[in-house]
Order: C-alpha cells, then structure tokens, then sequence
C-alpha cells in the first residue's frame, strides 16, 4: 500500500533534518549549551567543550552553576526562580554579557543569549555562548590609550597652562599693587586682570580634574575618592563620608581611574533619584586577592526601571567593572537605600 511507503519517506525526511540541524549545532563556532527547567545540563556542543575545557560527557547532568564563577553561581538558582514564579526575564531572551568559568578555575568574559523551549511536554532552555576575551582585550587597550592621552593633556594643562597662568597672576598683582601705590587711575583695570587671570586659573584646575580626576600616586584613589565626598557634601544637602580602614594602594592608575567613575556615575544616580540625606563611600580589602569599593546611601531606593541592565549609568558603571575584571551588584542596602557594590582583584603593594 503507498500509504507504509509515504510514511517511510516522512520519515526519512524527518531524519535528514534532525540530522542537518545536529551537523549546525556541532560545526557552530559558538558554544550551545540545552538545560531543563531546574537548570541541570541536557547538552553541549564541541565548541562548548572546548570553551569551558569539560567534555560534554563531564558536564551533562550537572547544574549550569559549575561553568559560572561567584557571586553569579549563587544568583542563578534564584533568577530562575524568580522568573518561574513571575514570568519577569531578566535574562531569557535577551543578550547580555557574563563571566564563564573554565575547568581550570580562570574566568573569562562571554556574550550570552538566552532563550526558553517548549515543545509538546518538553520545557527547557538553550543558551548561546561566545567567548570575548580578545575583544575585551582590544576594548580595554583602546580605553586605556584613551585615558593615557587624557591624563596627558591634563598635565600639560596642569604643568604648562595652569603654571603661566599663576605667573601672570603674580606679575598682575604686583603691578595692580604698584599703580595703586601710586594712586593711578590704571591701578583699577589691573587688578580687574587679576581677577579674570585667577578665573582662568580656576578653569583650567576644573578642566585638569576632569581629563584626571585621580591623582597620580599610589594613593591617589584614596585621596581622590575623598575629595569626592567632600564635594558631594559642600554642593548637595547630603552629608558624604569616605571610609576606608586600611590603606589601598593602585599601582595601575587605570583601575584606580575606572573606580572613581564608577563611584562618581553611583553617586550621581543616588542624588538624582533617590533623596538621599547620607552616602557612604567605603573601600576595603577582601580575602582572596580581591578589594571592594561600596556606594550606599539612605535615599528611598533603587526601582525596577533604575536597575535596568538597559540603563546608560548602568551600563557604563557595569563596562567599567567588566574592563577591570571585576563584578558589579546593585541591590537594596542595609539603610535602606541603594548599595552599588564593586568587586575587583587586588593584591596589596609591598610597602617601602
């Protein structure tokens, strides 16, 4: 009867596909990773094991936590949660970058995108990964290129500008002295010179700030992270304290540099959003070769809106602690307002 024969030919159609499909997922330059609802690991393609250095047969079965380093291992049983009991993504179907975890125990940056399967009775999730770290690299290089040309230029205004600039200040000044000595009419516009001379001054100090708003020592994140709070202090109605009982000292004033801004951006969205009446900037040393730079506040907190992945000041804040292999955490704080913590490697210099 033709209708075995169709049948047959459905059937190897149906087979010539599934077939087609496996040869993608195989020779794909990305890793694809399959997990069922509770997060345990259904499949990986060789690209995958090749990545993470596991052989698929090591990594089937076992929760998608062991290729993710802290503190994103303990969030993602509770992401997963939390979207099986809301429907809330924060993730799923959606592209983000993350942090992976080798066999060997290094970390490295990847791109992620996440999306949900349901089939009949099946439910489960694909994940897509691509590792970074050459592109990272490349991002961090020209980063920092930009901000040696930065500090550059601010030392040069610093050193050359602001120095002739304070030199005109004094010859002014002894020449306004002079002519009023002398009770000149001219002893008036001369001291009128000063003036703009010293505006100019004060231009130029504001300018060298911001092309390098960390000082050049190995202290100078301290330093400059204090002067940052009191800043805060004498412009906002917002009582602002640096904390810090240990020194740190930055030997790499890029990382000092890229800490700074992103205290800086936390502590603009506090005053904007949130109200706040205190700020706490505090800097510890962790064990582990790790520190950590907190930003909290007491305002009335962060919103849903306000801790969008998708946001620009968090984005930035996220880019930067990404370009210093560090993480970033956002959540409620302690006080009741909102705690940007930054968490980055770090090994103590030996004093001298």
């Amino acid at each position: 009867m033709p209708q075995p024969d169709n049948m047959d030919h459905q059937d190897m159609i149906q087979q010539r596909l599934e077939a087609k499909l496996q040869a993608v997922v195989n020779t794909a330059v990305d890793g694809i990773i399959t997990i069922n609802v509770h997060g345990f690991i259904e499949s990986v393609n060789p690209a995958a094991e090749q990545m993470f250095q596991y052989s698929a047969h090591e990594l089937v079965g076992q929760n998608i936590k062991i290729l993710m380093p802290s503190p994103y291992r303990e969030q993602h049983d509770e992401y997963l949660e939390a979207y099986h009991r809301t429907g809330v993504a924060k993730i799923i179907g959606l592209g983000r970058e993350a942090v992976g975890l080798r066999k060997d125990g290094t970390s490295f940056p990847v791109d992620l995108a996440v999306s949900e399967i349901k089939l009949d009775d099946y439910h489960g999730y694909t994940g897509v990964v691509r590792d970074i770290s050459q592109r990272k690299k490349l991002e961090k290089e020209v980063l920092d290129i930009s901000t040696s040309e930065q500090q550059r230029i601010g030392r040069d205004l610093h050193d050359g500008l602001g120095q002739e600039l304070t030199g005109i200040a004094l010859m002014a000044g002894v020449l306004a002295t002079q002519l009023e000595s002398k009770d000149l009419p001219e002893a008036q516009t001369a001291s009128e010179i000063v003036e703009l001379v010293n505006q100019a001054i004060q231009h130029t100090r504001a300018l060298v700030h911001g092309l390098c708003p960390v000082i050049l020592e190995n202290d100078g994140l301290m330093l400059s992270l204090e002067h940052l709070a009191d800043t805060v202090a004498t412009r906002y109605p917002v009582k602002c304290r640096f904390i810090c009982h240990l020194p740190l000292q930055f030997t790499d004033h890029h990382v000092a540099t890229h800490l700074y801004y992103i205290a800086h951006e936390a502590i603009h969205n506090a005053v904007r959003h949130g109200n706040p009446q205190s700020i706490d900037i505090t800097l510890e040393q962790l064990a582990d070769d790790k520190a950590r730079m907190s930003i909290s506040d007491d305002g009335s907190g962060i919103s849903a809106d306000s801790r969008d992945p998708d946001g620009r000041g968090m984005f930035i804040m996220n880019y930067r602690a990404g370009i210093i292999s560090g993480s970033l955490k956002v959540e409620h704080g302690d006080k009741g307002g909102t705690a940007v913590q930054c968490t980055f490697p770090y090994k103590s210099t030996p004093s001298t």
